[in-house]
């Protein structure tokens, strides 16, 4: 079963936020907030799964400001502040009456910091949230490296920064290093969406500023306002955010709940597409209080992401 999303423009802070939907257009919104330097194309198979569990859920999946097709914020810093207030305008339009949000990796600072600053979703869901000091994960030695990366291309004009940050060899290895799975085939594919997705920045200068924001935060300082219903979904074997950390979030966050898949990192939205998709739809809406047949897709779902 496919579910074509729609195509929406939806206006935010003075320009208009590119976004897809999928699912019932009437129905209780989840909206997917997308990490560092990809887009919506990351998302869109935990969106497109959790539709076929939940067809009367209505899934929104934006591009982030200056990534995608989404247009930067003009005359704005794309630091976290404002990709928080981007986050509390975008729901406030798109979802009026109320929403459930979900954010992956750089997204779950944008929801963290979005919440610290008056978000009120009804459900939040983090997976892969970041949890420790970017020097102080499992690839400590490599966030180094990428530092100076960003650091080199921000020395350069536009044109050469922009081929330094968009270099394919340096992106096969990051997608490399950052891929768990054996299967050589989803290791292909994998590979194959970060060459496509991985440099569809605006411009250097936002793609730095995000950067930034990126290393320059966790989660962990904003988690003080998370008193709503929350859901942490993390890689056994992350290498941003070690084990550890996500357990320690999890006891901060008072009554939540944490999902730990075994042989998977960072790249869960990837590799463990039925599993994270079934952790969710059964947050938002317990799979056990649903139809025999909607119960039977989701045992499908789950059964499939650990075959």
């Amino acid at each position: 079963m496919t579910f074509a999303p729609r195509s929406l423009h939806v206006p935010a802070l003075g320009v208009d936020t590119r976004a897809w939907e999928y699912g019932d257009e009437t129905g209780e919104t989840l909206i997917l907030v997308h990490g560092f330097r990809g887009d919506h194309h990351g998302l869109e198979g935990i969106a497109a799964r959790i539709v076929e569990l939940r067809p009367e859920l209505r899934i929104l999946v934006p591009d982030l400001p200056g990534f995608g097709e989404s247009p930067a914020i003009p005359g704005r810093t794309h630091d976290l502040a404002l990709y928080g207030e981007w986050l509390r305008s975008f729901a406030a339009t798109a979802a009026p009456s109320g929403f459930n949000v979900l954010g992956h990796s750089f997204g779950s600072l944008v929801v963290a910091r979005a919440i610290a600053q008056g978000l009120d979703p009804l459900r939040l869901i983090l997976i892969n949230p970041i949890s420790a000091p970017a020097l102080a994960g499992p690839q400590a030695a490599l966030t180094q490296l990428a530092i100076g990366y960003y650091r080199a291309a921000e020395l350069l004009p536009e044109r050469g920064a922009r081929a330094l940050l968009g270099n394919p060899a340096i992106v096969r290895i990051m997608s490399e290093v950052m891929a768990k799975t054996r299967d050589p085939e989803l290791r292909a594919w994998i590979h194959g969406q970060h060459a496509q997705y991985f440099s569809t920045f605006a411009d250097p200068s936002t793609l730095l500023e995000a950067f930034r924001a990126s290393v320059s935060h966790t989660v962990v300082e904003y988690s003080d306002a998370f008193t709503m219903p929350t859901l942490l979904i993390a890689g056994e074997r992350d290498d941003i955010t070690p084990l550890a950390k996500q357990l320690d979030l999890q006891r901060r966050v008072r009554g939540s709940q944490l999902r730990i898949i075994p042989g998977t990192g960072h790249l869960v939205h990837y590799e463990a597409v039925h599993d994270s998709a079934a952790y969710v739809a059964d947050f938002i809406a317990p799979l056990t209080v649903v139809s025999p047949s909607t119960r039977s897709i989701a045992a499908e779902a789950i059964a499939g992401g650990r075959a």
